[in-house]
Parts: structure tokens; C-alpha cells; sequence
């Protein structure tokens, strides 16, 4: 009979993933950002151009509309240039790690064993710019743990390769 251990391990002896260096997404990812976020906007101006004119009660504070409307997409740009400089994800010997966030920063790790699915996914617009995502699925849940957009499609390709090879060494 093996005798029970369960001894307090050290934190400080963690490795830390702060060290990591991430790599950032593609430039280009900034312009598919940039092209949704146009196409919201017009969908939401022709909203808003309805509101302004079809509803009575609104049309004396016009300006007051069409001024915060203004500040949201100003707030909006910035936000996701903001989060867009955040993104980042890094692959180590043992795991994954994608780090995002806008005001609070939140770095996902999972390590290569857990993961049992990996997935490529080309946007309309991202595949205009030769981008693609990579997500990664692990056991219990039929969304992706990671999506890491923002990649060239031949560096998305290697990535998915790599990580579907990681898989089938777990497997063997």
C-alpha cells in the first residue's frame, strides 16, 4: 500500500506566464475591426435617421441624438483599438495561452492534453485580408475555450497542424 502524500507546493515556484512574450495579432486584423464596426455603424445610422424623423416626440432633441450617437462610435473605436493592442496569444512546450481584455486583462491557459478539437475559420471579411481564426476546444462544452482571430491564414494552417499533432501524441 503506497503511502498519501499531499505536501504544500510552493507559489512562488510556479512558472509565471507574465514572462511570456505574446504575439500580437496581424495589422491587418485592425481593419476588419475597423470595416465591422463601419458596417454596425451604418446599420445603426439608418436606426437612428427612422427614430429622428418618423417619431414625433424625439424630433426636438434632435442634435442631442446625433451628438451622443457621435461619442458612442468615437467610444466605441476607441474601446476596440484598445482591445485590439491587448490581444495576444504565445505557444509553449506543454500549452496555449491567449491573453485579451480591455480594461480588465484576462490571459487563458490551457495546456495541449485537453484539448480534443481545433477548428479554422475564415471570415468574409478577414479572408479579404488573408486572415483567418484559430479556436480550440476542449472536453464539456460545445463552444470554443479559445478563439484567437487576427492570424495570416498559412501561419492559422501551421497552428492548427501543430496543435491537431499535439492532440495525437496525447492520443498514442
Amino acid at each position: 500500500m503506497e503511502n498519501f502524500s499531499n505536501e504544500t507546493i510552493e507559489t512562488a515556484n510556479f512558472p509565471k506566464f507574465e514572462t511570456v512574450v505574446f504575439t500580437k495579432l496581424h495589422s491587418n486584423y485592425w481593419k476588419v475591426v475597423l470595416i465591422n464596426l463601419f458596417v454596425f455603424f451604418i446599420i445603426s445610422s439608418v436606426g437612428l435617421c427612422f427614430a429622428l424623423f418618423k417619431i414625433e416626440e424625439i424630433q426636438g432633441s434632435k442634435w442631442q441624438f446625433i451628438i451622443g450617437f457621435l461619442v458612442l462610435i468615437l467610444l466605441m473605436v476607441t474601446f476596440a483599438r484598445i482591445g485590439f493592442n491587448k490581444k495576444g496569444f504565445a505557444f509553449r512546450n506543454h500549452d496555449v495561452l491567449f491573453r485579451q481584455g480591455i480594461i480588465a486583462t484576462s490571459t487563458i491557459v490551457i495546456p495541449y492534453n485537453r484539448i480534443q478539437h481545433v477548428a479554422l475559420e475564415e471570415g468574409i471579411i478577414s479572408r479579404l485580408f488573408g486572415l483567418a481564426k484559430i479556436k480550440v476546444f476542449t472536453a464539456g462544452g460545445s463552444n470554443s475555450d479559445i478563439q484567437i482571430p487576427g492570424i495570416m491564414k498559412e501561419e492559422a494552417e501551421n497552428i492548427k497542424q501543430l496543435l491537431m499533432g499535439k492532440i495525437q501524441i496525447q492520443l498514442q
